[in-house]
């Protein structure tokens, strides 16, 4: 059975109760089918905002919650345990991250997102928020909460790190040098701590193939692999859950035409948490 196969009977034997957030404007008739679709893998609820709502009325079954704050409401749900498991959906990044790291106390959130080649050869990438992974630390940090975090899928990972060149550009920039010497430094430190870990420089494409957790050379980068590979190659995005065993929130884009995924994935994960 292979990951996505895993995570869809995982969701289905949960049908957690997820709840997805809205922002104030309309959403497109395919976007609402696509959510009602994810009622086969969790008992959804969407968190509205109240500003425009009149205008916008949605029409479905499935249950509505209007907030005149949703992004603190959505937070506030999920810590209360009133939903097993949240989406951010088409809320604001900002603000609903926010309220989730004062909700948890911590001064930052670490995200994983999974995702799909055009071929539907899934992997996981990190970091994706632009102010993540910045040194080399971070990177290390983050690739052992992201292979614990995989090891709930029975996945053992092995991760690629990502840098700036082909080994044989060294000497080419000073960028370049910098990329390979701390991508060297990453996959070394990793294998110190017992993660199974190679440097692939910049050869994505061979990484994909021969790993199932790519590390992007910074936040930056990887959040434009996750734009270039969803939104304009084809390929798919299931959301980034925040690494944390309190609760299970599955951050998505706003641009994002598809939840079905997030919320699919969302549900899976929910047995691993304490309720």
């Amino acid at each position: 059975m292979n990951l996505i196969e895993t995570i869809m009977g995982r969701a289905r034997a949960e049908k957690a109760r997820v709840g997805i957030g809205v922002g104030a404007g309309s959403i497109s008739e395919s976007v609402q089918r696509d959510i009602e679709s994810a009622c086969e893998f969790a008992d959804v609820v969407l968190i509205r905002d109240s500003a425009g709502s009149r205008a916008t009325e949605i029409k479905t079954d499935i249950e509505i919650i209007y907030s005149e704050t949703p992004e603190e409401k959505l937070v506030r749900m999920l810590m209360n345990r009133e939903i097993d498991a949240c989406v951010r959906g088409t809320l604001s990044a900002t603000k609903t991250l926010a309220y989730l790291r004062s909700a948890l106390g911590v001064a930052r959130l670490r995200r994983l997102s999974l995702l799909t080649t055009a071929n539907r050869t899934p992997f996981f990438l990190a970091p994706v928020g632009i102010d993540e992974g910045s040194t080399a630390r971070d990177r290390i940090d983050l690739a052992c909460e992201g292979a614990s975090y995989i090891a709930r899928f029975g996945v053992r990972a092995k991760v690629a790190v990502i840098s700036g060149g082909r080994f044989e550009d060294r000497g080419r920039s000073e960028i370049v040098d910098r990329s390979l010497a701390d991508g060297e430094i990453v996959a070394e430190g990793l294998r110190s701590l017992g993660i199974d870990a190679e440097h692939y420089g910049i050869l994505i494409e061979d990484a994909v193939g021969g790993a199932d957790f790519i590390l992007a050379p910074d936040g930056i980068t990887g959040n434009l692999i996750f734009r270039t590979l969803t939104f304009l190659g084809g390929g798919g995005g299931f959301g980034a859950p925040v690494l944390t065993d309190e609760v299970v929130f599955v951050d998505t884009s706003r641009v994002k035409t598809k939840y079905s995924d997030a919320i699919m994935l969302a549900s899976a994960l929910v047995g691993d948490v304490d309720r």
